[in-house]
């Protein structure tokens, strides 16, 4: 067995990022952006007004002064003119400040009577004026990688950028294996139960941004296996869930063998999840999970997200961790590590009573893991231990 920071640096070195892809803006949220971006414009383009008003000279602003109104300068509707001494445009937020003016004077602070209007006596210093390229000039860039949020899509609209390279969405295609397993809502037999491993899997994967397939549920036969691995020929990702342990009727590893796979590695000093095997199928990397729901879920968790985000350009790095405070004492941990379901509540964490690797009601009411390294000692309430966030 190999330990669980052996097998990722095994994965990462499977994996390679993909290819980038322009896409419509409208479509770039939650994408990773592949390459720096510049901005082809500035913000804002010119010096605009912040406030609704009346531009003037600065140096003339005094109490009791009084200026004639000689235009009006609303967004998108500029003042042609100069202000010249004595004179007053009437703008609105987001006008270009005109030519001549250094000062907007808010509507709240001026007496208006016709065409002049007189200043009041409790005018502030600020200028009410937004500088051109306040906000960014153009050549201001974007870097990459970055996964796209609401604000760097608003950012690159403004920048005019209408088009954005992003790294394409790793295909990752799920393939659950067993004679016992039927898709859901389906009627199962006498001896069998409903697949879940492969629909809690890809809701994690097309979270992270993968485009998941499933594939047909594949029996302990050679040949239905070696179909279904046939079908998930094109994905960068073959996962499979089940069968690869060394059992009479797993039988992954020999028919994916037989297909030329090239194995990296099988069974991982962790658990749950201790067989775990991968390779390269073709022009696939192929990992086989275990097929119990939690041992997959986790593994899910430990190596295959953080593979998709290297697919994605994200760099390869662990499942982010956090340090926080045990709830409640612990003892000691095995020989394998340990990665327990537990909860985080008031700023602590405790580990949940049952850890059985087929308890999905377990996993799911957990939100996190808390991660024991193998030969932990015996751990006190109040113990800073590690956990990752589910």
């Amino acid at each position: 067995m190999i330990t669980v920071a052996q097998a990722l640096d095994a994965l990462f070195a499977l994996t390679h990022p993909t290819e980038s892809e322009d896409v419509p803006l409208r479509a770039a949220a939650g994408r990773v952006l592949a390459r720096d971006l510049d901005a082809l414009r500035t913000q804002p383009p010119f010096a605009a007004s912040s406030m609704d008003g009346y531009a003037l000279h600065r140096a003339e602003v005094e109490p009791d002064a009084m200026f004639k109104i000689v235009g009006e300068a609303a967004a998108g509707h500029r003042f042609t003119g100069t202000v010249k001494a004595g004179q007053a445009v009437r703008i609105f937020t987001g006008a270009p400040v005109p030519d001549g003016a250094d000062f907007v004077v808010i509507q709240e602070d001026v007496t208006r009577r016709g065409d002049l209007i007189t200043l009041g006596h409790n005018i502030k210093d600020k200028d009410n004026i937004r500088p051109a390229g306040g906000d960014f000039s153009a050549g201001q860039r974007v870097t990459a990688p970055r996964v796209l949020r609401p604000a760097d899509i608003a950012l690159l609209a403004a920048m005019n950028i209408a088009r954005v390279p992003v790294h394409r969405k790793p295909v990752v295609a799920l393939l659950a294996t067993g004679d016992e397993l039927v898709q859901p809502g389906e009627t199962p037999g006498t001896d069998q139960i409903i697949a879940s491993n492969t629909y809690g899997l890809a809701a994690q994967f097309d979270a992270l941004g993968a485009r998941t397939r499933m594939m047909p549920i594949a029996g302990d036969t050679a040949a239905s296996l070696s179909r279904a691995l046939t079908l998930a020929q094109g994905a960068d990702l073959i996962i499979t869930v089940g069968g690869a342990s060394v059992g009479d009727h797993d039988l992954v590893a020999r028919v994916a063998a037989e297909m030329g796979m090239q194995q990296s590695f099988y069974k991982v000093a962790m658990r749950p999840g201790k067989p775990l095997m991968a390779g390269s199928l073709g022009d696939a990397v192929m990992v086989g999970l275990p097929g119990n729901p939690v041992s997959a879920m986790v593994c899910g968790t430990i190596f295959v997200a953080p593979m998709i985000r290297a697919m994605l350009g994200l760099g390869q790095s662990p499942a982010p961790r956090r340090t926080l405070p045990l709830a409640a004492d612990l003892g000691p941990n095995g020989p394998r590590e340990h990665y327990m379901r537990a909860v985080i509540e008031a700023g602590a964490v405790t580990p949940q009573a049952r850890q059985d690797s087929s308890l999905l009601t377990v996993l799911a009411t957990a939100n996190c893991l808390l991660v024991r390294a193998a030969h932990d000692p015996a751990r006190k309430a109040g113990e800073l231990v590690e956990v990752i966030d589910i």
